[in-house]
């Protein structure tokens, strides 16, 4: 069965939203970001979700969401930072998709974060930002490493759509039609 959709999972600020937007319209396919469209079905946001119903509710949520887009077409899709670490979402999204985890280094994560004044990043509300980075990509490596990793750091958006192009045309079980 040709794979038709690509995942876009990772750390926070790697890129997932913005290369996912502008491959979605270079593709003409519809993107969807897993948190926006969660936080939009329940009318509140992700950081109102877990505090009003709780964190398993939310997961719920987002495993709803995979078994859906699983079974849909011609997207792009941009997960939560965690969306793809459970088994069931991973496995219901790769049905009919390419994922992809765009990686990039502490220090540009944290740069990125530091310029976006427009999300909020409650896990990184600590004394020490930078150092709260290190400590989840460490504890999210090997999750992580399970799907092809596309360095962002340093890399223009276009750079990287280039590269994600090039992989999926060299992909025999990939179709973009």
């Amino acid at each position: 069965m040709a794979k038709e959709n690509i995942i876009l999972t990772g750390f926070m600020a790697t890129g997932k939203t913005t290369v996912g937007k502008k491959l979605a319209e270079r593709l003409g396919y519809l993107f969807l970001d897993t948190d926006e469209t969660i936080a939009e079905r329940a009318g509140m946001s992700v950081s109102e979700i877990f505090r009003q119903q709780g964190e398993a509710v939310f997961r719920r949520m987002e495993g709803e969401l995979a078994r859906e887009l699983g079974n849909r077409e011609k997207l792009v899709v941009s997960t939560g930072g965690r969306m793809m670490l459970d088994p069931a979402n991973a496995e219901a999204l790769s049905r009919k998709g390419r994922v992809f985890c765009l990686v990039a280094t502490p220090e540009e994560i944290h740069d990125r974060v530091s310029r976006d004044r427009q999300v909020t990043r409650p896990l990184l509300e600590v004394a020490d930002p930078m150092q709260r980075i290190a400590d989840l990509l460490e504890a999210r490596e090997k999750a992580y490493e399970r799907f092809p990793q596309l360095d962002t750091s340093g890399k223009t958006v276009d750079e990287v759509i280039q590269n994600l192009m090039d992989i999926l045309t060299a992909d025999k079980d990939f179709s973009l039609g």
